[in-house]
């Protein structure tokens, strides 16, 4: 049965656009769930037979499919065309024609040559607004594969992961392509605020390597602004100290001291009031000057007590501090501060088919949410195909 996704409440802001989405994988995929999630009609157009490539990326797996997929494409519809074939690429330039955004991550080159490029389309769609996603760029890195792990390395950022003495690492979720999505994004949502004042689209390229250089903030800057190449440090921060994992008696316990003041009321907690005149500590300067002796100390006198206990303790002076969570505990904690940090996702039914972390923006007034849960491959291909027929679109046959 086909989900009623079409069903968008009028209050929700992109309500209206229309977004034709031929990217895959992650950070296309992210950025199109995002504005559907904002009330954008956002239509996944798939391969036949395969879709996207992380419908088959498992385990895990739930009841209904890919863990990996269903996590950045809720509220979307999805139809299989073959871009081969001639007459579902006439489908395809239909609907890109028909669209207000089209998201697209192909080997730069690759919809120009399928005849879906942002030229060809906005002759007659003067209002388009494209968004292309790379891995390396349209110039000289047009033919880099672009995959998230492969930018950590090449980009530094598996050089400043893991401890000092052990291998790069790279960060524990896909955070490149996150980080490219929410790029191509906020790039999206500036064209649509243009438009509105001109009329025109336009088209914006995002790619993996840029968007990670332009998250690397106070490290990046360390080597522009003072010749410093940053290096591994484990939990440890390169300008702030203490700042890193400290070990209490049974376990670590995240201490995060931003200021002096907080340092001073780290030492009263520990009744190490004794150093508060100490050159090596009276300031953040001289603390990371003498982050061995500094953590020697603080961990001395943290051995005494559990890691919970200390973190009541910290808190109640306003010491940022917490103990090494899961996944899990990390949304029983949002749950407890009344983030509400899930929603549960429908069929057509009304039924619940499945949870997941909800759009991280709250409203106010509140905005109902979109609860489509993820299509089944290619599961709105005939009512995509009516529409851009009731639409004036000329279409071959449905079949």
């Amino acid at each position: 049965m086909t989900k009623n996704i079409a069903a968008v409440p009028q209050s929700l802001p992109l309500d209206g656009l229309i977004v034709a989405d031929f990217s895959r994988v992650l950070a296309g995929p992210l950025s199109t769930m995002t504005l559907a999630d904002l009330g954008a009609r956002v239509i996944k157009v798939e391969r036949p037979g395969a879709g996207d490539d992380t419908r088959q990326w498992g385990p895990p797996f739930s009841g209904t499919g890919s863990t990996y997929f269903e996590s950045v494409n809720r509220n979307k519809e999805s139809i299989c065309l073959d871009l081969g074939d001639e007459a579902d690429r006439e489908v395809a330039l239909q609907l890109a024609l028909q669209a207000d955004i089209v998201v697209e991550n192909f080997k730069p080159g690759g919809m120009e040559k399928l005849g879906l490029g942002y030229e060809r389309l906005s002759g007659d769609n003067p209002g388009l607004i494209y968004a292309s996603i790379s891995g390396f760029g349209s110039a000289g890195g047009a033919e880099l594969p672009g995959y998230d792990f492969m930018v950590q390395a090449l980009g530094g950022l598996m050089s400043i992961t893991g401890d000092a003495a052990g291998s790069p690492t790279k960060v524990g979720v896909a955070l490149v392509d996150i980080l490219t999505a929410k790029d191509a994004t906020i790039g999206i949502l500036a064209a649509v605020h243009a438009r509105n004042e001109t009329g025109r689209g336009r088209r914006l390229e995002v790619n993996l390597l840029s968007s990670l250089q332009g998250a690397l903030a106070n490290q990046g800057q360390a080597y522009l602004g003072a010749g410093v190449v940053p290096g591994r440090m484990g939990n440890a921060h390169p300008s702030i100290a203490p700042y890193e994992l400290l070990d209490c008696a049974d376990g670590p316990l995240a201490v995060a001291c931003g200021n002096d003041g907080q340092f001073r009321a780290i030492l009263g907690v520990l009744s190490l009031d004794e150093h508060r005149a100490d050159e090596r500590f009276t300031t953040n300067r001289a603390r990371v000057a003498n982050r061995r002796e500094l953590v020697a100390m603080l961990e001395e006198r943290l051995a005494t007590a559990s890691a919970e206990s200390w973190q009541a303790a910290f808190t109640a002076v306003g010491v940022p501090a917490g103990q090494v969570g899961t996944i899990a505990d990390g949304l029983e904690l949002a749950a407890s501060l009344g983030l509400e940090p899930t929603i549960d996702l429908q069929d057509a039914t009304g039924a619940t088919v499945g949870t997941q972390i909800r759009n991280p923006i709250t409203w106010s007034p509140p905005l109902a949410p979109r609860t489509a849960a993820p299509p089944a491959l290619g599961e709105h291909g005939a009512a995509v195909r009516d529409w851009l027929a009731r639409v004036g679109s000329p279409l071959v046959d449905a079949s």
